[in-house]
Formats: structure tokens, sequence, C-alpha cells
């Protein structure tokens, strides 16, 4: 027989190299996952950047006033009533935005009886406002229609828009 088959040789093992892929492949992914992230990080910061900030008061109450003028000048209702009910809601939502007053969710009485109403205003605009919503709550809540033009009901209101608008204290 072969003589050389019976001796016992241990030899070094090969090498496993030639085995593995490749690793210039993990590289190149890893490499696009971190330019992925910065350019998602830059897209983030660039979002957060663009928004503005909360509006401000005045941009807020003349959004509001411009509101309440094209309530008040969308067309004339039929009857005092109907010009005294668009023209109450028409000031109350405006103060509503521009003040942040309850005057929307209040009835006239708890409007009136609030101490704290309209505080943001001059006197005089108070007294107009307190004037003119009683008035506007007569014609509303009176047991006849009542006999005024809803032309005059209108101009009025939008007097007092125009009071409150240019009332607010410094």
């Amino acid at each position: 027989m072969n003589e050389e088959s019976t001796t016992l040789e241990l030899r070094d093992a090969a090498i496993p190299d030639a085995l593995m892929p490749g690793h210039d492949i993990a590289w190149w992914w890893l490499v696009a996952g971190i330019f992925l992230l910065v350019v998602a990080l830059v897209v983030v910061m660039l979002r957060i950047r663009g928004k503005s900030g909360p509006p401000s008061p005045a941009m807020l109450r003349e959004a509001a006033y411009l509101e309440a003028v094209a309530a008040l000048t969308g067309g004339t209702p039929a009857d005092a009533r109907a010009a005294a009910v668009l023209a109450s809601l028409a000031v109350r939502k405006y103060l509503s935005v521009a003040a942040a007053d309850p005057a929307l969710f209040e009835t006239h009485e708890e409007f009136i009886t609030r101490h704290d109403a309209l505080q943001s205003f001059k006197p005089e605009a108070r007294a107009a406002a307190e004037s003119g919503f009683t008035r506007l709550a007569a014609m509303k809540y009176a047991p006849q229609p009542p006999d005024a033009a809803s032309a005059d009901v209108i101009s009025d209101s939008r007097a007092l828009l125009e009071t409150l608008h240019h009332g607010f204290a410094a």
C-alpha cells in the first residue's frame, strides 16, 4: 500500500475569508443610510423653521373685523328683528375673537352683569357696547316686531363695530 496515507499529519485550517461576502457592500449601505438620515433631518429642520409663530392679536382683530363687516354688509334682512339677530351675532363673534371675550356664548343678562366684560377696551367703548347690545336685545326679544328699519339697525351695529374695533385700550 501507499505509505504516505498511513501517517497522521495535521494541516492548518483553510482561511474562511474566501467564503465570506465582501465587506465593501456593507459600507455602501451604511453610507446610504447616513445620507438618508441627514436628508430627513434637514427636511424636518426646514419645516420647523418655516412655520411661523401664532398670529399677533392685531392680525386676529383685523381678520375678525373684516369677517364682521362682511356679515353686516352681506345683505339687508327683511325686518328689524332679523337684522338685530344678525348684527348681534356678528358683533359678538368679533368680540369673541378680537378680545377673547365669551360674549358669543352668554345671554345678554350674563354679558351685562359680568364685571370683567370687555376689560381690554376703553370706557367709552364699553359703554357703547352695553347700550348697543341692550338695544339689540330689546329688538330681538320684543313681543311685537320693532318699528325700525333693518338698514338702520345694521348701520347702528356697524357704528358699534367701528367703536369697538378702534376702542382697544393701549
